[in-house]
Protein backbone atom coordinates (compact mmCIF):
# COMPACT_ATOMS: atom_id res chain seq x y z
CA UNK A 1 0.00 0.00 0.00
CA UNK A 2 2.68 2.51 0.42
CA UNK A 3 4.57 1.44 -2.43
CA UNK A 4 1.29 2.34 -4.22
CA UNK A 5 0.98 5.48 -2.27
CA UNK A 6 4.05 6.63 -3.55
CA UNK A 7 3.74 5.82 -6.82
CA UNK A 8 0.58 7.73 -6.89
CA UNK A 9 1.77 10.36 -6.06
CA UNK A 10 5.05 10.69 -8.41
CA UNK A 11 2.47 10.16 -11.24
CA UNK A 12 0.70 13.05 -10.11
CA UNK A 13 3.44 15.38 -9.68
CA UNK A 14 4.64 14.48 -12.89
CA UNK A 15 1.92 15.58 -14.52
CA UNK A 16 1.43 18.71 -13.07
CA UNK A 17 4.75 19.81 -14.38
CA UNK A 18 4.50 18.46 -17.45
CA UNK A 19 0.96 20.48 -17.86
CA UNK A 20 3.46 23.73 -16.53
CA UNK A 21 6.10 22.88 -18.66
CA UNK A 22 4.16 22.53 -21.65
CA UNK A 23 1.59 25.77 -20.96
CA UNK A 24 4.71 27.87 -20.45
CA UNK A 25 6.47 26.84 -23.65
CA UNK A 26 3.43 27.27 -25.50
CA UNK A 27 2.91 30.88 -23.91
CA UNK A 28 6.84 31.53 -24.88
CA UNK A 29 6.29 29.78 -28.43
CA UNK A 30 4.20 32.06 -29.44
CA UNK A 31 5.10 35.52 -27.96
CA UNK A 32 7.02 36.14 -31.32
CA UNK A 33 7.78 39.86 -33.15
CA UNK A 34 5.68 39.74 -36.32
CA UNK A 35 4.83 41.94 -39.20
CA UNK A 36 1.00 41.73 -41.07
CA UNK A 37 -0.02 41.25 -43.49
CA UNK A 38 1.22 37.45 -44.43
CA UNK A 39 0.58 38.03 -48.22
CA UNK A 40 0.39 41.55 -50.31
CA UNK A 41 0.39 42.16 -53.93
CA UNK A 42 3.38 43.19 -56.12
CA UNK A 43 4.00 46.87 -56.75
CA UNK A 44 1.27 47.57 -54.17
CA UNK A 45 1.72 50.58 -51.19
CA UNK A 46 1.05 48.20 -48.32
CA UNK A 47 0.10 48.85 -44.63
CA UNK A 48 2.13 47.13 -42.58
CA UNK A 49 2.54 46.38 -38.83
CA UNK A 50 5.02 45.36 -36.38
CA UNK A 51 3.29 43.86 -33.04
CA UNK A 52 6.26 43.60 -30.70
CA UNK A 53 5.00 42.01 -27.05
CA UNK A 54 7.37 42.10 -24.06
CA UNK A 55 8.63 38.17 -23.64
CA UNK A 56 10.52 38.61 -20.26
CA UNK A 57 9.65 40.62 -16.52
CA UNK A 58 11.47 43.43 -17.71
CA UNK A 59 10.14 46.32 -20.22
CA UNK A 60 11.11 46.44 -24.08
CA UNK A 61 12.75 49.96 -24.50
CA UNK A 62 13.58 49.76 -28.08
CA UNK A 63 13.22 48.09 -31.36
CA UNK A 64 14.84 48.08 -34.70
CA UNK A 65 13.52 46.54 -37.78
CA UNK A 66 15.11 46.22 -41.01
CA UNK A 67 13.91 46.79 -44.15
CA UNK A 68 13.63 44.51 -46.71
CA UNK A 69 16.25 44.93 -49.39
CA UNK A 70 13.56 44.83 -52.03
CA UNK A 71 10.92 47.11 -50.37
CA UNK A 72 10.83 50.91 -50.62
CA UNK A 73 9.92 52.21 -47.57
CA UNK A 74 7.57 55.67 -47.73
CA UNK A 75 6.35 56.69 -44.48
CA UNK A 76 5.63 55.61 -40.66
CA UNK A 77 2.47 56.33 -38.38
CA UNK A 78 4.35 58.53 -35.12
CA UNK A 79 3.67 56.49 -32.04
CA UNK A 80 2.62 58.94 -28.60
CA UNK A 81 5.58 58.46 -26.03
CA UNK A 82 7.90 56.85 -28.68
CA UNK A 83 10.70 58.36 -30.76
CA UNK A 84 10.85 57.11 -33.98
CA UNK A 85 14.03 56.93 -36.60
CA UNK A 86 15.44 55.61 -39.77
CA UNK A 87 18.92 54.95 -41.40
CA UNK A 88 19.23 55.40 -44.83
CA UNK A 89 21.94 53.92 -47.55
CA UNK A 90 24.26 56.22 -50.06
CA UNK A 91 21.31 56.24 -52.35
CA UNK A 92 18.90 57.70 -50.11
CA UNK A 93 17.00 54.52 -49.91
CA UNK A 94 15.50 54.01 -45.91
CA UNK A 95 17.37 50.69 -44.97
CA UNK A 96 16.20 50.76 -41.02
CA UNK A 97 13.36 52.33 -38.65
CA UNK A 98 13.85 52.07 -35.06
CA UNK A 99 11.21 53.20 -32.38
CA UNK A 100 12.83 54.06 -28.81
CA UNK A 101 10.64 54.46 -26.04
CA UNK A 102 10.83 58.39 -24.22
CA UNK A 103 9.83 56.50 -20.78
CA UNK A 104 8.92 53.04 -19.74
CA UNK A 105 8.69 51.15 -22.61
CA UNK A 106 6.43 48.05 -23.31
CA UNK A 107 5.78 46.02 -19.78
CA UNK A 108 5.83 42.71 -19.02
CA UNK A 109 2.55 40.92 -20.59
CA UNK A 110 1.85 43.86 -22.39
CA UNK A 111 2.59 44.55 -26.42
CA UNK A 112 2.92 47.75 -28.74
CA UNK A 113 2.22 47.86 -32.00
CA UNK A 114 4.11 50.25 -35.01
CA UNK A 115 2.45 50.81 -38.33
CA UNK A 116 4.23 52.06 -41.55
CA UNK A 117 4.17 51.91 -45.33
CA UNK A 118 5.71 50.45 -47.71
CA UNK A 119 5.91 49.85 -51.75
CA UNK A 120 5.92 45.78 -52.32
CA UNK A 121 8.58 44.23 -54.90
CA UNK A 122 7.11 44.17 -58.55
CA UNK A 123 7.33 40.36 -58.77
CA UNK A 124 6.56 37.86 -56.01
CA UNK A 125 8.79 36.79 -54.05
CA UNK A 126 8.51 36.78 -49.96
CA UNK A 127 9.78 39.58 -47.33
CA UNK A 128 12.23 38.79 -44.65
CA UNK A 129 11.58 40.90 -41.59
CA UNK A 130 14.50 40.77 -39.12
CA UNK A 131 14.19 42.47 -36.17
CA UNK A 132 16.06 43.64 -33.00
CA UNK A 133 14.48 43.50 -29.71
CA UNK A 134 16.02 45.92 -26.45
CA UNK A 135 14.93 45.37 -23.25
CA UNK A 136 15.69 47.72 -20.34
CA UNK A 137 18.47 45.35 -18.82
CA UNK A 138 20.44 45.58 -22.37
CA UNK A 139 19.52 42.72 -23.35
CA UNK A 140 18.96 41.98 -27.42
CA UNK A 141 16.51 39.31 -28.81
CA UNK A 142 17.32 39.03 -32.24
CA UNK A 143 14.25 38.01 -34.77
CA UNK A 144 15.97 36.85 -37.36
CA UNK A 145 16.28 33.18 -37.77
CA UNK A 146 14.14 30.75 -40.33
CA UNK A 147 10.84 30.07 -40.16
CA UNK A 148 10.74 27.14 -37.89
CA UNK A 149 13.54 28.60 -35.28
CA UNK A 150 13.74 29.49 -31.66
CA UNK A 151 13.48 33.38 -33.05
CA UNK A 152 11.84 33.49 -36.19
CA UNK A 153 11.80 36.75 -38.64
CA UNK A 154 8.18 37.21 -40.02
CA UNK A 155 7.85 36.80 -43.75
CA UNK A 156 5.43 38.55 -46.04
CA UNK A 157 4.82 36.70 -49.36
CA UNK A 158 3.85 38.97 -52.21
CA UNK A 159 1.72 37.26 -54.80
CA UNK A 160 -0.71 38.21 -57.14
CA UNK A 161 -2.66 35.42 -55.12
CA UNK A 162 -3.09 37.66 -52.59
CA UNK A 163 -6.13 39.62 -54.50
CA UNK A 164 -8.59 37.41 -53.14
CA UNK A 165 -7.80 37.16 -49.41
CA UNK A 166 -6.17 40.34 -49.39
CA UNK A 167 -7.12 44.14 -50.07
CA UNK A 168 -4.44 45.69 -51.76
CA UNK A 169 -3.82 49.23 -53.60
CA UNK A 170 -4.22 49.19 -57.41
CA UNK A 171 -0.57 49.17 -58.68
CA UNK A 172 -1.38 51.94 -61.91
CA UNK A 173 -0.65 55.05 -59.70
CA UNK A 174 1.30 53.97 -56.46
CA UNK A 175 -1.58 54.72 -53.81
CA UNK A 176 -4.03 52.93 -51.24
CA UNK A 177 -6.76 51.43 -52.34
CA UNK A 178 -9.61 54.07 -53.17
CA UNK A 179 -11.84 54.76 -50.06
CA UNK A 180 -15.66 55.72 -48.94
CA UNK A 181 -14.16 59.59 -48.81
CA UNK A 182 -12.50 59.49 -52.21
CA UNK A 183 -15.81 57.84 -53.80
CA UNK A 184 -17.45 60.91 -52.42
CA UNK A 185 -15.27 63.38 -53.19
CA UNK A 186 -15.73 61.88 -56.85
CA UNK A 187 -19.30 62.78 -56.46
CA UNK A 188 -19.24 66.31 -55.36
CA UNK A 189 -16.76 66.62 -58.25
CA UNK A 190 -19.24 65.47 -60.91
CA UNK A 191 -22.01 67.87 -59.29
CA UNK A 192 -19.50 71.05 -59.63
CA UNK A 193 -18.60 71.20 -55.75
CA UNK A 194 -15.08 71.81 -55.15
CA UNK A 195 -13.69 69.48 -52.44
CA UNK A 196 -9.91 69.91 -52.95
CA UNK A 197 -7.63 69.17 -49.80
CA UNK A 198 -3.89 69.54 -49.36
CA UNK A 199 -1.82 66.85 -47.89
CA UNK A 200 1.82 66.85 -47.02
CA UNK A 201 3.94 64.24 -48.44
CA UNK A 202 7.05 62.79 -46.58
CA UNK A 203 10.05 64.42 -47.29
CA UNK A 204 12.06 60.81 -46.92
CA UNK A 205 14.76 62.94 -43.58
CA UNK A 206 15.67 60.80 -40.56
CA UNK A 207 13.36 62.38 -38.35
CA UNK A 208 10.26 62.18 -40.77
CA UNK A 209 7.04 62.00 -39.23
CA UNK A 210 4.16 61.28 -41.88
CA UNK A 211 0.44 59.40 -41.56
CA UNK A 212 -1.94 58.61 -43.85
CA UNK A 213 -5.68 58.09 -43.11
CA UNK A 214 -5.98 55.00 -43.99
CA UNK A 215 -3.04 53.90 -42.17
CA UNK A 216 -5.02 51.67 -39.56
CA UNK A 217 -4.00 49.35 -36.81
CA UNK A 218 -4.11 45.99 -38.33
CA UNK A 219 -5.45 43.00 -35.91
CA UNK A 220 -2.60 40.46 -35.48
CA UNK A 221 -3.44 36.75 -35.88
CA UNK A 222 -1.06 34.08 -34.05
CA UNK A 223 0.41 32.04 -36.65
CA UNK A 224 -0.93 28.94 -37.51
CA UNK A 225 1.57 27.08 -35.96
CA UNK A 226 1.71 28.41 -32.42
CA UNK A 227 -2.30 27.68 -32.59
CA UNK A 228 -1.74 24.46 -33.21
CA UNK A 229 0.98 23.85 -30.38
CA UNK A 230 -1.62 25.25 -28.30
CA UNK A 231 -4.50 22.37 -29.31
CA UNK A 232 -1.76 19.95 -28.68
CA UNK A 233 -0.61 21.09 -25.56
CA UNK A 234 -4.42 21.68 -23.84
CA UNK A 235 -4.90 17.66 -25.47
CA UNK A 236 -2.15 16.38 -23.71
CA UNK A 237 -2.80 18.93 -20.36
CA UNK A 238 -6.39 16.65 -20.52
CA UNK A 239 -4.53 13.18 -20.83
CA UNK A 240 -2.41 13.98 -18.18
CA UNK A 241 -5.00 15.11 -15.71
CA UNK A 242 -7.25 12.10 -16.30
CA UNK A 243 -4.15 9.88 -15.78
CA UNK A 244 -3.20 11.69 -12.87
CA UNK A 245 -6.98 11.09 -11.16
CA UNK A 246 -7.29 7.52 -12.32
CA UNK A 247 -4.28 6.55 -10.30
CA UNK A 248 -5.47 8.79 -6.84
CA UNK A 249 -8.93 6.68 -7.61
CA UNK A 250 -6.71 3.48 -7.32
CA UNK A 251 -4.64 4.40 -4.43
CA UNK A 252 -8.12 5.46 -2.67
CA UNK A 253 -10.23 2.17 -3.50
CA UNK A 254 -6.72 -0.20 -2.47
CA UNK A 255 -7.10 1.64 0.97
Amino acid sequence: MKKNSVFTKMITIGSAVMVAGLLTFSSIASAHVTVKPAQSMPSAWETYTIKVPSEKDLPTTKVTLKVPENLSFKQYQPVPGWKTTTEKNDAGEITSITWEAESGGIEAGQFQQFVFVGENPAKDGELAWDAYQYYSDGSVVEWTGKEGSELPHSITTITENAATTTPAAPTTDGHDTATTEDTATATDEAAGTDTTTESTPATGTTTDTAASNDMNTMPMEQPASSNGLQVTTLIISIIALILGGVAVMNSRKRK
